[in-house]
């Protein structure tokens, strides 16, 4: 009698557990970028590479993976450690202002990981970066305004309209590190020839 091995797509291989922890060590690193390169602050915007490093996790890793990949980091972060930007960490973060770019991250990852399981072309690489840099914008920015109005103390003059006034110095700077992601994603699953699930 002979037992059939049933092949679950939930199963990671220990190459896929290391290529998440490289990608959660990236967002780690981008998050403070500035902290070792003083130079990336523009006009007192600093330039992470949060948004770039988790829509390139999505793009080599696939959705499942890059996706695995960016909730490990803000797991490390919400348990404490200092990975998050300007250092911060603890379970305590989840109600800053900042935190919906967090989960914005996560599903940056996973939607330009979906898009280009299908469309592996270059121009679906960049769509897909591009797509992902705003979803993450729209989940980050809203939940900004939302914690502002209901936990976070906002003025009273504090609109939505101002909070989104807030993301225009930073946002040309990702959709062109979007863009980067894009065309560095698709000729880094070329050579690595990474499984996607």
């Amino acid at each position: 009698m002979t037992t059939a091995r049933v092949k679950t797509k939930s199963k990671m291989r220990t190459v896929d557990i290391v290529y998440c922890g490289m990608f959660a060590t990236l967002m780690m690193i981008g998050a403070n970028i500035t902290a070792f390169a003083p130079f990336l602050v523009i006009g007192g915007v600093p330039i992470t590479l949060q948004t770039f490093f988790a829509i390139l996790a999505g793009l080599i890793l696939g959705s499942r993976l890059g996706a695995i990949s960016v909730l490990v980091y803000a797991c490390i972060g919400l348990a404490g450690a200092p990975v998050f930007a300007r250092f911060g960490g603890g379970f305590g973060q989840i109600l800053s202002p900042t935190f919906g770019f967090i989960i914005g991250f996560i599903i940056s990852a996973y939607i330009a990981g979906k898009i280009v399981e299908r469309y592996s072309s270059i121009k679906g690489y960049i769509t897909a970066s591009i797509m992902a840099t705003i979803i993450g914008y729209i989940i980050g920015t809203n939940w900004m305004y939302v914690a502002y109005k209901l936990w976070a103390n906002a003025p009273d003059a504090l609109t939505y309209k101002l909070v989104w006034l807030w993301m225009v110095p930073p946002f040309p700077k990702d959709i062109i590190l979007g863009i980067l992601a894009g065309m560095f994603g698709h000729r880094m699953y070329k050579i690595l020839k990474i499984r996607r699930d």
